[in-house]
Formats: C-alpha cells, sequence, structure tokens
C-alpha cells in the first residue's frame, strides 16, 4: 500500500475514534467535503496546515499521523529494511533518516 493510501487510512480511523462525520471534519477544516474524501482514499496528500488543524482536533501529534498500525512488519524486517532504503535516493534516505531520528530522539 502506498504513503498517500496509509495516511488517507490512518487519518480515516484517527476521524471515526473521534466520532466525527466526513462532512462534520471537512467543515472544521474548511474544505470541500469531497477534497476530505480523497484524502481518506489516498488520492491525494492533506496540505500540512491542514494536517496541523487535523493534529489539533483530533489532539494528537502530527506524528500520530504516520502511525501505520495496518502496515504489517516482514518476518526478515532487517533485510526488508536494508532494501527499502538502498533503494531510495539521497533526497528519500534524508528524509528516512530526519523521520527515524525525530521518532527516535531522546529529549
Amino acid at each position: 500500500m502506498d504513503n498517500k493510501k496509509l495516511l488517507g487510512k490512518r487519518i480515516k480511523e484517527l476521524r471515526k475514534h473521534k466520532g466525527l462525520t466526513q462532512e462534520q471534519l471537512s467543515e472544521m477544516l474548511d474544505i470541500e467535503p469531497g477534497s476530505l474524501s480523497g484524502i481518506e482514499s489516498g488520492r491525494f496528500f492533506p496540505s500540512l496546515h491542514n494536517l496541523d488543524k487535523m493534529s489539533k482536533i483530533f489532539n494528537v501529534e502530527l506524528v500520530e499521523f504516520f502511525k501505520f498500525s495496518t502496515v504489517d512488519v516482514p518476518q526478515d524486517l532487517d533485510k526488508e529494511l536494508e532494501a527499502i532504503i538502498k533503494n531510495q535516493n539521497s533526497q528519500n534516505k534524508a528524509l528516512i533518516y530526519k523521520i527515524l531520528k525525530s521518532a527516535f530522539s531522546v529529549v
């Protein structure tokens, strides 16, 4: 599953957990319900501005949007991680590093 779909699925999960309909959340975000539907279905990414608004509405940190509990962990995790990283360009490797560093850094 690609990142847009995973993110959309996570947003939908958080919305439902909060007990909101798509119409209610889209009104709170000041976007069209069809736009929210597109985000939740993984057709496109939400803006950072809207992610920030959602984090306040759901009362979660931004990192919560990227906790994809629906992703199955492979048996040979080390090899899978190495393969994913190896096949990325420098820009994506830098992004992966930043995400991991921020997720696991000690404050």
